[in-house]
């Protein structure tokens, strides 16, 4: 489930399409402001038709009524070309944000609807460069084109102005001009290859820091700074070849283009001023026709400057629409009926599931039944496939063979959120988000009255060390709980799974990463959370799951015996193989913690 260019080798014109059809719904603000575009473009050609009555009839016949309106027709020209090009401008703006907004959204909802192997497979900075850095050079796209037609448009009344003066001079000022479309086309094919290159070194970058940031802890533990430095400095030198590149060809094409335009400015200039001298024009008649030249050459160089923001903002669409079309990246569907508690029955018939590329199954051909109220432990060697099981319940992954039945109804058949929501999941390393304890107590559950999360608290014995915090119930706790230690995080997740109180419970090695007194305290928030639910529990340490009502043993993907403790001990070597290690493992942890008599 990578993401694979679908647009890489697209049709322009279908991508345009595609992106443009974002804007559709703000048609009208839309058609104002194409229309206070044309009026711009106009008031520009009337700039440069004004200078030859200016010139002819001020300067060389002296015409005082001349005088008195031409300078006043300049200054109403601007001052609408000003009020035009901000109703253009801002109606652009508008549609921009609003598209930017839609599209974002639009996106993180498809990437939140996707099944978990997406998130396995492709990096959070990557998928993070997609939302903010693509959508934004996409949302760009139809005032850029705007502006192309705002050029366009100009040129074309100017051109009328240049031929309306001299359709000669016009015809041979502009044999120059299609000596520019070559440079043209070839920086535009440059520009969109290094944009799109430049979008995926900015993604790996992205990805970098997210990783160095987040793994903070362990570089300084290894004391790899310098070395993470050295890294970075290679990201970098990636980013800024490419930028150099890009840069290259971006600026190189104005001075081409500009060359180009000197070429026939010089010819005019040759051939008008010997028309003047030889008195077949006049010389407000040839400045008009050069100051609509000149004026023509800034929508030509404007051109050049839209085309490498269309080119930048293609190459992000590619990215965003490679999300949001691949019809390989479906998102997860659920059934059509709600699952409902009370809790009546699970069974897994015949479930064989492998992770893609793998060589052999996680789990083969597991059947099992779990009955209503009770406490059932899966134990084994790691890699057996324990967690890899559990996972399947709320379809975090779907398995290839067999089926899972929850109350007599296959969970294909329910809704994902009401499956979900009919389960709590205790894991070993349970995300808090960078908010105060309440809201992660109280996560997705809205309007929860407070006492109710207290009552949570209290039950996940978390209360007494909350209300030492600074602020309590309303401290934030940082970013995945960094404020917290690993024992007191643990137990607000268990706040949280009691007051979503499910009926079904899911602990999956829940106490492996804590200290033994943190285990001990956490252990009875977990028998709290256990009480008068029906529960599996997942257990690296073996003491914690002697008083379960049933214990599973997998080994390579399969169970391979179960039982109680006891019947377990006597007709089963694997499972008292890893009793008899934990035991002289926590024996000898015991007396090495024991205080010293000397």
């Amino acid at each position: 489930m990578k993401l694979k260019t679908k647009w890489s080798k697209a049709d322009n014109w279908a991508l345009a399409k595609r992106t443009l059809a974002y804007f559709k719904e703000y048609k009208y603000r839309i058609i104002i402001s194409f229309v206070a575009l044309v009026l711009v473009s106009l008031s520009t050609a009337g700039t440069a038709f004004l200078v030859q009555p200016a010139i002819d009839e001020i300067f060389i016949n002296k015409d005082k009524k001349a005088l008195a309106y031409i300078p006043f027709l300049v200054i109403l020209l601007f001052g609408l070309k000003g009020l035009f090009l901000y109703i253009n401008e801002y109606l652009l703006s508008y549609c921009k944000i609003k598209v930017l907004g839609r599209i974002r959204r639009e996106l993180y909802a498809k990437m939140t609807s996707l099944p978990l192997r997406f998130f396995e497979e492709n990096r959070p900075g990557m998928l993070m460069s997609r939302i903010n850095s693509d959508v934004g050079m996409l949302s760009s796209s139809l005032p850029k084109v705007i502006e192309l037609i705002r050029h366009i448009v100009t040129m074309i009344g100017l051109l009328g102005v240049v031929f309306y003066r001299d359709p000669f001079l016009a015809a041979l000022s502009l044999v120059i001009y299609p000596l520019a479309i070559y440079p043209f086309i070839y920086f535009a094919k440059k520009l969109r290859k290094f944009g799109r290159k430049a979008q995926v070194i900015g993604a790996d970058m992205s990805n970098f820091l997210y990783e160095t940031f987040g793994g903070i802890r362990v570089i300084k533990a290894f004391a790899a700074e310098s070395k993470e430095n050295q890294n970075y400095i290679l990201e970098n030198s990636r980013m800024i070849n490419i930028a150099l590149k890009e840069n290259r060809y971006s600026h190189a094409s104005t001075p081409v283009m500009e060359f180009l335009g000197s070429i026939g400015i010089a010819l005019i200039v040759w051939y008008g001023g010997s028309q003047v001298i030889a008195g077949h024009s006049t010389p407000g008649t040839f400045f008009s026709f050069m100051a609509a030249l000149i004026l023509l050459y800034e929508p030509v160089k404007g051109l050049n400057k839209v085309n490498v923001a269309i080119q930048k903002a293609l190459a992000g669409a590619e990215r965003v629409f490679e999300v949001l079309d691949s019809p390989e990246l479906k998102i997860e569907e659920g059934g059509k009926h709600e699952l409902e508690p009370p809790f009546e029955s699970l069974r897994f018939k015949n479930v064989t599931f492998s992770y893609p590329g793998a060589e052999s199954p996680a789990v083969r051909d597991i059947t099992l039944d779990v009955k209503q109220g009770e406490k059932l432990a899966i134990v084994g060697p790691s890699g057996s496939g324990k967690t890899t099981l559990i996972n399947l319940l709320p379809r975090f992954y779907e398995q290839q063979e067999g089926e899972i039945y929850l109350n007599g109804r296959p969970t294909r058949e329910y809704t994902l959120p009401s499956l979900r929501m009919f389960m709590g999941i205790v894991a070993q390393d349970n995300f808090l988000f960078n908010t105060n304890i309440k809201s992660n107590i109280a996560y997705s559950m809205d309007d929860v009255d407070e006492n109710k999360i207290i009552e949570a608290a209290k039950a996940a014995y978390a209360h007494d060390f909350i209300m030492e915090l600074p602020q309590g119930y309303d401290t934030v706790i940082g970013e995945r709980g960094v404020k917290l230690s690993g024992g007191q995080k643990q137990r607000i997740t268990i706040a949280r799974a009691l007051l979503k109180n499910p009926p079904l419970l899911i602990l999956d090695e829940a106490t492996s990463a804590l200290d033994t007194e943190s285990e001990r305290i956490v252990q009875k928030a977990l028998d709290n959370l256990m009480r008068e639910r029906t529960s599996i529990v997942i257990a690296h340490r073996l003491s914690t799951v002697l008083s379960s009502d049933r214990i599973i043993v997998m080994s390579k993907a399969r169970i391979v015996a179960q039982g109680t403790h006891d019947e377990l001990l006597k007709s089963n070597p694997l499972y008292r193989k890893l009793y008899e290690m934990q035991f002289l493992d926590e024996t000898s942890s015991d007396i090495l913690n024991q205080p010293s008599e000397i």
